[in-house]
């Protein structure tokens, strides 16, 4: 079989296979057969999607810890915006 008949699949569906895979509800055969992919490809995604599964949590810490400083950084435009705001007010009031 040459390479260039090779099939691209979304990183969702990869995902879906491989998390069946991992259940063993079903043998990779027969996931094999179901999804129309060789067992080895399964049993690779089944191997990146076991070894990369902690980033899902490193990731979602990064993510509110960047969050929080944008927040916080927004929260001080607010501020800034707000003391602009009222000095025009006051200053139009004297014109």
């Amino acid at each position: 079989m040459s390479k260039g008949n090779s099939r691209k699949h979304s990183s969702e569906f990869k995902a879906k296979v491989a998390l069946e895979a991992i259940k063993s509800d079903k043998t990779l055969s027969e996931l094999a057969g179901k999804h129309k992919l060789h067992t080895s490809v399964i049993q690779r995604w089944k191997k990146e999607l076991l070894e990369s599964a902690s980033l899902v949590f490193e990731t979602g810490a990064q993510k509110k810890h960047d969050n929080q400083a944008e927040i916080k950084e927004l929260y001080g435009l607010i501020g800034k915006l707000t003391v602009e705001r009222d000095f025009l007010v006051r200053a139009s009031e004297l014109l």
